[in-house]
């Protein structure tokens, strides 16, 4: 199998502090990754490093076969899809959800003067009715809820069929229903044989959805623990990944963290 991403002894230092130092990760095409830590400890950077949008200060990168340094990087990023909550701010409240998807083509954010073949427009449609966002289509971007919004940008961030999916915190914020309802979808999405590499990040293990196959668990920016998901998600990984006694529970493919009693 191929890698689609590779970290060789990665450092990212800001004002004399390294926020990820000494990452070694690689993910395969077939692989689905969560990566959990607690706030500040290096996901979301190391997310901008695979998703094309940040060079490491030190250490080799490689995304889709394409070396950091050896490659222009504005033409990589068309090749992942990314949602994140920095690409909801960059959608015009008045656009569609329809457009929030369509222009997606294009990697744009609002529709302008842009000409889209029928070709984009039935994926349009499709990757609507995937996400159920058909009854949305005509919404704009500025009244839906944040489950919506979710769906949405996850929608936006497949609509290219991309060859690696990023998704950094898909469900934080949403309610309960709002919450399994995406986790449903992106458990359906995982599991067909078309989609790419997934790699999400999350705080919390209620928030893993079933097929993901690997873990990745960081803290202070180095990695405590990766691997297969059975091996590297246990008690013991959480509790030195977050710093407390931890216990975790698993039933019927779901997992659940609390502090040990």
């Amino acid at each position: 199998m191929a890698e689609v991403v590779k970290f060789e002894d990665v450092r990212v230092v800001r004002s004399g502090r390294p926020i990820l130092d000494g990452i070694n990760w690689s993910v395969e095409e077939t692989d689905r990754w969560v990566i959990l830590g607690p706030n500040g400890a290096g996901k979301s950077t190391l997310l901008s490093i695979a998703s094309a949008q940040l060079h490491p200060t030190t250490g080799t990168v490689s995304v889709l076969d394409e070396t950091f340094g050896r490659t222009d990087l504005r033409e990589l990023r068309p090749r992942i899809g990314f949602a994140s909550s920095a690409m909801a701010r960059l959608i015009p409240a008045d656009e569609t959800v329809r457009n929030a998807v369509l222009t997606a083509s294009y990697a744009v954010a609002g529709r302008w003067n842009e000409r889209y073949d029928e070709i984009d427009l039935e994926q349009t449609n499709r990757v609507l009715a995937e996400w159920q966002l058909e009854g949305l289509a005509d919404r704009t971007f500025g009244t839906l809820s944040d489950g919506e919004r979710k769906r949405t940008l996850i929608a936006r961030a497949v609509m290219t069929d991309p060859e690696m999916l990023l998704l950094d915190e898909p469900s934080a914020s949403l309610d309960l229903g709002a919450r399994e309802n995406l986790l449903a979808s992106l458990t359906t999405y995982a599991a067909s044989e078309f989609a790419p590499a997934i790699v999400m990040v999350t705080h919390h293990v209620e928030e893993i959805p079933l097929g993901i196959t690997h873990a990745l668990l960081i803290r202070d920016g180095r990695i405590v623990a990766a691997g297969p998901l059975d091996d590297t998600l246990t008690a013991a990984s959480l509790t030195a990944t977050f710093g407390i006694p931890l216990e975790l529970d698993f039933h019927n493919g779901r997992y659940a963290a609390r502090a040990a009693r």
